[in-house]
């Protein structure tokens, strides 16, 4: 028989992505297939207490195991801003005044290193289990790049030539931040499922 997991996440294309990656063994459900409408808060200060606010909520409230993600972009020359807050650095205005802070903030800034966080939180018969993910670039002084999100056309990870906004999806998924992390979830899942 197999097992539900639940990932605590609205994003469509996110829980398609885990659920072919884990078939056969396991079937994926997100918050919207469990009825939860509950905007879950991130008021932890770190990533992980950020990804197990969301897994533990699903697991208090819904009595099903849960695994929550929380991602970020961290700026050396920025003391590692936005960090946590990377979704609302800029607000509630979204993406593009989000990328534009962070651009006006590195403006002269010769110190161009930063890097993307994921931690996933997996709550399982009660216990936690934390993913980490992290790939490590620089940040160019314009965006490049039609595809992705946030801050991924600003973003060029160490050893490529393209932003994460210049790469296609699938490219991008072998090596991000949310991919590694992802991989180890995964190989953990299998791992028990044997």
């Amino acid at each position: 028989m197999i097992s539900k997991i639940v990932f605590a996440t609205n994003n469509i294309n996110k829980t398609k992505e885990v659920s072919s990656l884990l078939s056969g063994q396991y079937e994926v459900l997100n918050l919207k297939d469990i009825g939860c409408t509950t905007d879950i808060p991130e008021t932890a200060d770190t990533f992980a207490g950020n990804a197990g606010l969301k897994s533990r909520f699903v697991v208090e409230n819904f009595n099903l195991d849960c695994f929550g993600d929380d991602s970020g972009l961290e700026v050396e020359a920025l003391n590692n801003e936005p960090g946590i807050y990377s979704a609302r650095y800029a607000g509630e205005r979204g993406d593009e005044a989000n990328l534009a802070l962070v651009l006006q903030k590195m403006q002269g800034q010769q110190n161009r290193a930063a890097r993307f966080i994921t931690v996933i939180s997996l709550i399982r018969n009660g216990e936690e289990f934390l993913f980490e993910g992290v790939i490590n670039g620089t940040l160019r002084e314009s965006p490049t790049g039609e595809n992705g999100f946030g801050y991924d056309p600003i973003f060029q990870p160490d050893g490529y030539q393209e932003t994460f906004a210049e790469m296609d999806m699938e490219q991008k998924n072998k090596i991000s931040h949310r991919a590694i992390a992802m991989r180890k979830l995964i190989a953990f899942l299998k791992e028990q499922a044997v």
